[in-house]
Order: C-alpha cells, then sequence, then structure tokens
C-alpha cells in the first residue's frame, strides 16, 4: 500500500524555515516563519492566557470531553469579539475547531456538502494552504487579482474585473483583516462594493480572519466581517485565536455560519456538529477554554487587550522604521506601501531570484514569493534589511 503513495509538495514555509536552521550565521534574520516574536526574537506567552491557566488548574476538575461543537461559552465570547452586535446570536451556527485551519476546512467541507458544484474564488495571491486544502477536497478554485506589484496594494479594478464572472451559489474567499501574504487590505468602502457585486450574482462569502487586533484595533479589524455578515443572505467565517492571543500550539479557531434566516440555524448547527464527528469527533478545548475565561473575566480580558494593542503598536513601529530608513537609502517613497500595509506581513513584490540573493548575501530568509514577516524585525535588524533590499536592487 504505502508504495502506491506519491510525493507531495514541498511546503515552502516549512523549506525556508529548515534552511534558516541550518545556516551557521549569527546574523541571519528569519522573516519567513509565520508566527509573532517580540524584539528578543520569542513568540511569548501573552500575560492574560498564564493567568488564565493558573487559575484553570486550580479550579478545573475535569478533562472530559465536552462536545462536538465545543464549548458554547467559548462560541459565544468569540462571535461577540468578531461580530459584535452586527447578527443577532440566534442567526449563527458555530463549532469549534482544531486552529484557524481546522475552521477553514471545515467550511471548505460545508461547502463541498451542501453545493459540490461551487466554484471557490481566491485572491492572488492568498494563503497558499487555502488552494492547497480546496484542492484536496476537491472544490474548484478560481482566482481573483489582488494584489498590484508595483504599487504594492490591491489592484481593486482586477478584483472587481474578475468578480464579475460570478455564478449563483459561487463562494467568495476574503481576508477579514491583515491580507496574507501582502499585508494589503481593502477599504470599507470597497468591501461595501464587493458585497453589491456578491449579492447581485447571488454569490456567498467566506471571511477568513485570522488576525484580528494586528492591524488598526479589536474593532476596526472586525468592521469588515461584521459589514459583510449584515449584508448578505449567507455566509462562512472562519476564526483563529492562534495569533491575537498567542496560543498557536493550542490550535484554537471557529467556524460560523451565519443566515439572515434564523429558522436555518438549527440545519447549520446539526452539520456543524456532524463534520466535527466525521473529522476529529470533539475539538480541542484547552486553548478555547483559556480564551472564554479571558472574554469573560473584564481583569483579564483588560490585560489581554493592552499587551494585544503592545504587540499591534510594536509591528507599526517597525513598519515605519523600515519604511523610513528605506527613505533615506533610497530617497524616495517608493516603500512607503509598509507604513500602509498592515498586520504582520508585507509583500515587497519581487521574485524569487532577488529573495534568493538576499539570503545567500544577507542571511535574511523570506517566502520565495518575497513575503515577509515583519515581527521577525527588531530595531536593531531593521537596518540590516533595508541595505540588504536596497543592494538587492529591489
Amino acid at each position: 500500500m504505502f508504495l502506491n503513495l506519491k510525493n507531495q509538495p514541498v511546503d515552502k514555509i516549512m523549506q525556508v524555515m529548515a534552511k534558516f536552521r541550518a545556516d551557521p550565521r549569527p546574523n541571519k534574520i528569519d522573516l519567513g516563519v509565520g508566527v509573532y516574536k517580540n524584539a528578543l526574537g520569542v513568540t511569548p506567552v501573552m500575560r492574560a492566557i498564564k493567568q488564565a491557566e493558573h487559575k484553570l488548574w486550580e479550579e478545573q476538575e475535569t478533562k472530559a470531553y465536552v462536545g462536538l461543537v465545543g464549548d458554547p461559552a467559548y462560541a459565544d465570547a468569540m462571535i461577540k469579539l468578531v461580530l459584535g452586535d452586527a447578527v443577532a446570536r440566534e442567526n449563527i451556527g458555530a463549532a469549534a475547531t482544531p486552529g484557524g485551519t481546522g475552521a477553514v476546512r471545515q467550511a471548505f467541507e460545508m461547502i463541498k456538502m451542501a453545493t459540490p458544484e461551487a466554484r471557490v474564488f481566491v485572491s492572488n495571491p492568498t494563503w497558499p494552504n487555502h488552494i492547497s486544502i480546496l484542492d484536496y477536497v476537491g472544490l474548484e478554485c478560481v482566482q481573483y487579482r489582488y494584489f498590484d506589484a508595483e504599487t504594492r496594494s490591491v489592484d481593486f479594478d482586477g478584483m472587481m474585473a474578475d468578480l464579475d464572472g460570478l455564478r449563483a451559489g459561487d463562494i467568495v474567499l476574503l481576508h477579514g483583516c491583515c491580507h496574507n501574504p501582502t499585508g494589503a487590505n481593502l477599504t470599507l468602502e470597497q468591501f461595501g462594493a464587493v458585497i453589491e457585486v456578491m449579492n447581485a450574482k447571488g454569490a456567498i462569502p467566506m471571511v477568513d480572519i485570522a488576525y484580528q487586533g494586528f492591524g488598526d484595533g479589536l474593532e476596526e479589524d472586525a468592521a469588515a466581517t461584521r459589514l459583510v455578515a449584515s449584508s448578505v443572505p449567507e455566509c462562512l467565517i472562519a476564526a483563529s485565536c492562534s495569533k491575537n492571543f498567542g496560543i498557536y500550539r493550542e490550535r484554537t479557531g471557529l467556524l460560523m455560519c451565519v443566515s439572515q434566516d434564523a429558522a436555518k440555524t438549527p440545519l447549520t448547527q446539526e452539520n456543524l456538529a456532524f463534520l466535527n464527528r466525521q473529522n476529529y469527533s470533539f475539538p480541542p478545548d484547552h486553548g478555547a477554554r483559556l480564551v472564554s475565561m479571558i472574554l469573560n473575566d473584564d481583569a483579564l480580558k483588560a490585560e489581554w487587550m493592552s499587551e494585544l494593542e503592545e504587540v499591534r503598536l510594536g509591528m507599526l513601529g517597525l513598519r515605519e522604521q523600515l519604511a523610513g530608513e528605506l527613505a533615506r537609502l533610497t530617497n524616495s517613497d517608493r516603500f512607503n506601501f509598509l507604513r500602509e500595509h498592515r498586520g504582520m506581513f508585507s509583500l515587497l513584490g519581487t521574485g524569487p531570484d532577488m529573495v534568493e540573493l538576499m539570503r545567500e548575501k544577507n542571511g535574511i530568509y523570506m517566502i520565495p514569493d518575497s513575503r515577509m514577516n515583519i515581527a521577525g524585525l527588531n530595531k536593531e535588524t531593521v537596518p540590516l534589511l533595508a541595505k540588504a533590499i536596497v543592494e538587492a536592487g529591489i
């Protein structure tokens, strides 16, 4: 049996990580991995998480299963965080998942089960796992233009032209905030125009929101998702707690199915439970428990929000510093897009050859498509990166 298996495509992010670990140079810089790091290069356990874990350790009396869709208190807290009052709770089915990736996978499974003929429109570029999972579950993937490599901003005209090809029942996958990998985001006005097209065509949006709080703030980063959810007949929302709560290895996500018709909620909830049962039965609870504890405790929530804001402002500061250093070195403003991008990532808009040149010459590691993790920098390494970018001729 095993001889019939085929070699799988190499994950580019994992490949970059392996090369970085093998590089003996002491001044190498890792801008490839997709996790937040502080100025010391550490992905810290957030203060509120530590406090919640200590409280949980003292109070928890069982590790028995919670339920097929997870703890209802977690779903309620996350729905409030992501959607606020945009949609009534009775209009939302929800299931806890193993991370945001689990939520994306279950959303695709839901689409496949309900409308197997649907095409899923994704931005070009998008998070590579979107396309990989779509291919694996057997859904047709259609890319729409999104990023202008010249301006390093959203190619909105191209995007709208491509979305004009939507058919009724098609799915449009949107990034709720902090677009991965580009860092370039739609404005609320542009989201409104996309919503108009989807409604006119009978297409259904799916929002992947993995970085709430990393861009312009918790409420600001949720604004587009809330606008979508309140403006369309139905939508899917995949949310992740990996980044904004710093609990990557706890695998904590949530899939939401939103309908303006509350009568559909029992059916979607039943199918969410079914899908969980088929894939992994019961979702992980530890991270979800910590999140619900924090969001339902005023003191813990305030502590979490404070640290999250420190993280957000730190990344914005690095963006400002890098853009300023590049402006000084080039005597131009062509890198101002770094100030405008939001989240952990920015796409430099150059090719694999330039990326490889910076790796060989300067020990700077990023994904071959030139996605770089801003959080992999600190005040001392920003000038080194800026110098490498200029020397490479980007």
